[in-house]
């Protein structure tokens, strides 16, 4: 959250991490990076691990990657989470002028790449996506094998993924620390329970063991009086994302609302915003849907509605929210 600025943002940081804050993740979308303020956010903190929430994986070649994980676990001495995903295509083409192609496979390699890096073995891979070194027919031939000159802090760096499709879903469950699902509802956890299955009935016997993957929502909280007013504060996001974020047919976050059931009213909302009626479309936000996604109201409603995300299997709950305070209510009630 910059918008008091990054001094204040990082100075709630720090005072949450007194009042026992876990993790900290920085966002990245199309904003200013994730990597410089995470490692401001190192320099002023002792305890809280920094996460990237997320770096897309086509923005940086997967040795930057490895080396950006490494080097803000090194400052962080030993804090620092490498979270993952592919963004979409509006911004993977139109911002960073890249071709959105083979997200999977290509979020598989990244991975496999990353913790190569890290063990400092020497880069040599023929993949799918990418091949290290350059072979010669692509370059100038004279590209050569190379390990991480720097010993790192921890040989493996927490990955977590951000997904959301059920392909996507099973790779994280069989690659992964841990998954970042977005505009997650813990009513519909069973839509994607056979994808988290397979996913570990594939697991590395390397990685550690299904049991403890970090299942981390990001949960926008609004604590208030008035349930209706916390809402309407969820709804302009949900509005962008449902509608926006995406072309017509080529929507992940449409999708997902279809998914959850919302058919017609995602795709209502979707007509709205791409005809420009932003205020018409957050209108046509459901109280239903916000209310599977978010934990809006009193802290009494928002207490009792934790244990949906219990029984759901999530071990981690990251608060989206600009309310100091209720960060502290939420670490209280999680207890």
């Amino acid at each position: 959250n910059y918008a008091g600025g990054y001094e204040e943002s990082a100075k709630q940081v720090v005072e949450l991490e007194r009042a026992g804050l876990d993790l900290a993740w920085v966002a990245e979308a199309y904003s200013f990076d994730a990597v410089t303020y995470m490692g401001y956010l190192a320099a002023k903190t002792s305890t809280v691990h920094i996460g990237s929430g997320i770096l897309p994986i086509y923005s940086r070649t997967p040795t930057m990657l490895a080396q950006t994980a490494a080097g803000l676990d090194f400052v962080s001495d030993g804090r620092a989470i490498l979270g993952l995903g592919t963004s979409g295509p509006q911004v993977i083409e139109g911002f960073h002028g890249v071709r959105f192609d083979r997200p999977i496979q290509r979020t598989r390699e990244v991975v496999e790449i990353c913790r190569r890096v890290w063990r400092r073995e020497v880069t040599e891979y023929d993949g799918a996506c990418y091949t290290l070194p350059l072979p010669p027919e692509q370059g100038t031939g004279l590209g050569k094998p190379l390990k991480l000159l720097a010993h790192p802090v921890r040989s493996s760096i927490p990955v977590y993924i951000a997904s959301l499709g059920a392909k996507n879903v099973e790779l994280t469950a069989e690659i992964a620390d841990g998954w970042l699902p977005v505009f997650f509802s813990p009513a519909r956890i069973g839509l994607y329970r056979a994808a988290l299955e397979e996913g570990f009935a594939r697991r590395a016997p390397g990685l550690a063991p299904p049991t403890a993957f970090d299942i981390a929502p990001t949960v926008v909280v609004i604590c208030g009086p008035d349930v209706r007013a916390c809402r309407a504060q969820v709804k302009p996001r949900l509005a962008l994302y449902v509608g926006g974020m995406g072309a017509r047919g080529r929507n992940f976050y449409n999708d997902l609302a279809c998914r959850y059931g919302y058919e017609a009213d995602a795709r209502r909302i979707q007509d709205l915003y791409l005809a420009g009626k932003r205020e018409d479309a957050i209108a046509a936000v459901p109280d239903a849907l916000v209310d599977e996604i978010a934990l809006c109201g009193p802290r009494e409603r928002i207490r009792d509605r934790l244990a949906a995300y219990r029984e759901a299997g999530v071990t981690t709950l990251i608060c989206a929210t600009g309310q100091p305070d209720t960060v502290r209510m939420m670490a209280e009630l999680v207890l």
